[in-house]
């Protein structure tokens, strides 16, 4: 029974994620509104600390920083980061979130110490369904594709370097303010 369980709960977060990469595909999906992205990266750094307290998370954050953004678009970006940097590393790799304003843009950056990726890895790691060469259960290989999908549809970009046995940095670019259309 247990089993069972696990694998509908398994099927209905996959299922999950596809509607919300399916909404996002749609234009107008995102509710915009002025955020203050500090506060959130705390609040959700916070939250992953509660979740994994052997885990050390560093923040490099601004005290404020607005930004025009779907601020639960943007929890969602930095709780998959860190869920993917808990999920893919060993327990005691550190990670560091950071948070800054560079060129009109909000830059999101989650960065560890872990064991790092391969090149076709990097370059395949937005593919939705693309899961490199983990171990079988361990997510659906739609966390990266959701999160650049969100932030395709504030207009930003997202961009990752990794380098075997030093780590791996995801940095999200999100503009602060939306163009006039």
């Amino acid at each position: 029974m247990r089993r069972i369980e696990d694998e509908a709960e398994r099927m209905s977060r996959l299922v999950a994620e596809l509607l919300e990469l399916a909404r996002l595909d749609r234009d107008g999906s995102l509710q915009l509104g002025s955020a203050d992205l500090a506060d959130v990266m705390r609040e959700v750094a916070n939250d992953i600390r509660a979740l994994h307290p052997e885990r050390e998370i560093t923040l490099e954050v601004p005290e404020h920083l607005e930004c025009e953004a779907d601020e639960a678009r943007i929890r969602q970006i930095l709780s998959n980061l860190l869920s993917n940097a808990v999920e893919h590393t060993p327990e005691d790799t550190p990670s560091t979130v950071r948070l800054r304003a560079e060129d009109g843009h909000a830059v999101i950056e989650v960065a560890d110490e872990g064991p790092g990726m391969g090149e076709e890895d990097q370059h395949r790691a937005f593919d939705r369904f693309y899961r490199g060469n983990r171990a079988p259960g361990g997510g659906s290989g739609l966390g990266l594709a959701i999160v650049y999908a969100i932030a395709a549809a504030h207009g930003g970009e997202v961009d990752i370097v990794s380098t075997l046995g030093e780590g791996t940095t995801v940095a999200v670019r999100i503009p602060l303010h939306r163009p006039e259309k």
